[in-house]
């Protein structure tokens, strides 16, 4: 009988303090967080300011160490950058001197990947992510939605198993931004990538995900966890159309102590 696979990434026991610039004492910016994801899971992340959401996906990427805990991926301890977990942010960080089907190889490029294979990979990217005739375009001749599509495409150029994605979609306006939910639901279904995904907005949390962590203020531990129990994960619109997704919301502005009229900083 084989054994079961572990977690995609987990967090054991992980406290993270920084050092005060220009003092000897330290901040405890997360501490105890303890929670695993499964491969092929969505996972949102929500909390106040400052209670360590993005320490703990700089953790999992191995950009930084615990200063207490393990954080493992695919049962393997993370001690440096991992080639199995890509990282992708709020801004596109494309590269403006390069055209968008070599920013998408980019990855593919410092892992020695043949000029050929990259090639191949950026267009089926390009077409995957709805960029297909904008290869040879310059990022600054892209609208915002296009340049996180392409963020998109670079992230997953690499093939990681583990998609960490740090408020990816707000900046975007209403309509762009559900269109890249629907987008970036549909290739996580079809690929089965493991997502740990930062939000502010609670319908986007719903809409997404399997479950909702909820974290503390700083220092920031799991306070409460929300499996999502509606249909259609993969199709984040219809989720948003669904009478139920808004008791989920409330129940979420509740743990987080917002007014009805608050929103989430």
């Amino acid at each position: 009988m084989s054994s079961p696979l572990p977690p995609a990434i987990e967090f054991i026991g992980v406290d993270k303090r920084f050092r005060v610039k220009g003092s000897s004492s330290e901040l405890l910016a997360a501490t105890q967080v303890t929670f695993d994801v499964a491969e092929g899971e969505v996972v949102s992340l929500i909390g106040p300011s400052g209670c360590g959401k993005s320490t703990l996906l700089n953790l999992g990427a191995g950009l930084a160490p615990p200063s207490a805990g393990t954080v493992r991926v695919a049962g393997t301890l993370v001690s440096g950058p991992n080639p199995h977990v890509a990282f992708m942010l709020q801004k596109d960080l494309l590269m403006p001197w390069r055209t968008i089907a070599r920013n998408i190889e980019f990855g593919l490029e410092l892992r020695g990947v043949a000029a050929p294979r990259r090639r191949e990979i950026s267009a089926q990217l390009l077409r995957q992510c709805r960029l297909e005739g904008f290869g040879e375009h310059y990022p600054h001749q892209l609208s915002g939605g296009m340049r996180q599509r392409a963020a998109l495409a670079r992230t997953l150029a690499v093939d990681p198993l583990v998609l960490l994605m740090d408020e990816p979609f707000s900046a975007l306006d209403a309509q762009t931004k559900m269109v890249l939910q629907q987008d970036l639901a549909r290739t996580v279904a079809e690929q089965r990538k493991t997502v740990l995904f930062i939000t502010h907005d609670l319908s986007e949390a719903v809409a997404l995900s399997d479950r909702i962590l909820v974290m503390s203020e700083r220092p920031g531990t799991i306070a409460a966890q929300i499996r999502v129990d509606l249909p259609d994960r993969n199709h984040p619109m219809a989720r948003r159309k669904h009478p139920g997704l808004t008791s989920y919301v409330n129940e979420l502005m509740g743990l987080l102590k917002l007014d009805a009229g608050a929103e989430l900083h």
